[in-house]
Parts: structure tokens; sequence; C-alpha cells
């Protein structure tokens, strides 16, 4: 049996994942939905395991890491892999990406606990409108827009800073303006792209927000982009959700989503059969 890994609010997967179970049954492979923080799930029985909409781990980041670390010591293989998925989990990946050469957004990174007003930070670096996240986050989960002295913002700030590591980032208009691209990438080659729009006024694209996504081909040049980023994940991977805008210095990485991403799967014919494809020949005997 192969689990699709999901949370407690889609035990029975979502609509974007249940192509895939079709996919695999149609491979013959048995595979089923379990949700990785229900208790006394008996993991041992699985072939693998493949992550798919675990939508809270962000919520719960040490019990989601212990959980990991069961899979790693029982040797039950999990996919993404669980390096590539603890790698994933914080932002500071997005340092050892830029360090290989990938252009990410102007980024000031602060740590747990660290005093400084949101205000300071943002004089130091000149910004007036800039974006607040956690360092582990999904669905934009905490993150807002400040702008201005930042003022009335200090108080939240230094809450959400007192609980996690937080980053500060200039906000980039590309965003509203041009829309943010997802690319999808399975088995290591692109496969399909979507492009993301915020609601009037918002700068967040995720549908819970607002935001719309549509079909669009990119350009060359962009999925070369993509391209460049995927090849710098550190470890073995089946998918890759590149999230990104089109700015005057080029591509800009927003995010490089290993985890947990909506993969559109139904957005694009073949894509599920070609994830279950990937799945398959990672599973001895299959």
């Amino acid at each position: 049996m192969i689990g699709l890994v999901t949370y407690g609010t889609h035990p029975d997967l979502t609509d974007d994942d249940r192509p895939l179970l079709r996919a695999l049954a149609a491979r013959g492979l048995d595979a089923a939905p379990v949700v990785w923080d229900t208790p006394g799930v008996p993991w041992s029985g699985f072939r693998a395991l493949v992550m798919r909409s675990a939508w809270n781990y962000h919520a719960k980041p040490r019990a989601f890491t212990a959980w990991l670390t069961m899979l790693k010591e029982r040797g039950i293989p999990l996919w993404n892999p669980v390096p590539v998925v603890r790698w994933n989990m914080h932002k500071r990946y997005l340092r050892d990406l830029e360090r290989a050469g990938v252009a990410v957004p102007a980024t000031e990174w602060v740590a747990r606990g660290d005093p400084r007003p949101l205000r300071t930070l943002l004089a130091t670096r000149g910004w007036n409108d800039a974006i607040v996240k956690p360092a582990i986050s999904a669905s934009a989960t905490d993150t807002w827009r400040t702008t201005g002295d930042a003022v009335a913002d200090d108080a939240r700030f230094l809450e959400l800073a007192g609980r996690r590591d937080v980053l500060v980032q200039p906000a980039i208009p590309e965003v509203a303006a041009n829309g943010e691209w997802s690319l999808m990438y399975l088995d290591g080659a692109f496969s399909h792209a979507m492009l993301k729009r915020p609601r009037a006024g918002d700068f967040r694209v995720q549908a819970e927000h607002g935001g719309t996504a549509e079909r669009l081909e990119p350009p060359a040049a962009l999925v070369a982009a993509g391209s460049a980023v995927v090849a710098a994940i550190p470890g073995d991977w089946i998918y890759a959700r590149v999230d990104g805008v089109e700015t005057a210095r080029g591509f800009v990485l927003m995010e490089l989503e290993l985890i947990e991403p909506v993969l559109f799967l139904s957005e694009s014919e073949g894509a599920a059969e070609r994830l279950a494809a990937a799945v398959a020949r990672r599973i001895p005997g299959t």
C-alpha cells in the first residue's frame, strides 16, 4: 500500500490530489490517503508515502519533525525524501539557493526573540513597503504587509518574532501588476504552469485569500530559470513547484515548494500519470 499523506481537514484528499490516486491504481498500485498526525497509524505497513496535502505541518513543526524522524528511523520511504523535506521546511533554504546563483528577494532575517522593532528594521533597510512572514509557514499564514514607519505594526511583529524566526522582504510590485508564476516540475522535467494573481488591493495569490490561477504556457526563459532552481535542490525529488515573478532584473524566486504544494494536476493532461510513474520507479519490485 502507498500512502498519500494529507491532513485532517482533507482526510480523503483534495480535489487536486485525487487524480494521482487514480493514476496509481491504473498502474496496479494500491494507494490510500493517510493523515500524518493521526495517532496509531501503522506506518510500517506502507511500501512508500507520498507527501501531498499536509497543510498543517507549519502549525506543528516539532510534531512534524518528529514524524519525519520516525519515518527515517523505520526506513519508510517518503517522497519527497525526508532530508529534502527538512531542508525545505525553513525558508533559510532561500539562502542556499541564493548562494547557488538563484535570484531571491532581498531579505532581513530575524531570529526568534530578536528585540528590534519593525520600524527599526525598515529604516535600516530603507524600505517603506514590506512583507512580513514566518520562516516556517504555508498558505500565507501570519503573512502581512506593512507600510510607512510601521509603528502600529511593531506589537504584532514583536509577538510573531517572539515565537518564530521571521523574514522581512520588500514588497515586489510585479506580483500585483503581472502575477506570480507557479512552474510545476515532475520527475526532473518541466510539466506545466499556472499564473496566479492576487485580488485587487491584496498581495497574496493563494485562493483562500481571493487569488486566482490561470493555466498558461510560460516563456522559455522562465522555464529555464525554474529548471536552474530545481537543479540546486540538495537531493532526489519527484515533484517541485517553483513560485516566482518576472521583474526588471529577471526571474525572482519567491518560494520553492517541495513539501505539500498544490500541483494543479487536473490542469495538464497526463500530469498525474507522470507523477504516478515517478512514484512507481522508486518502489522496488514495481
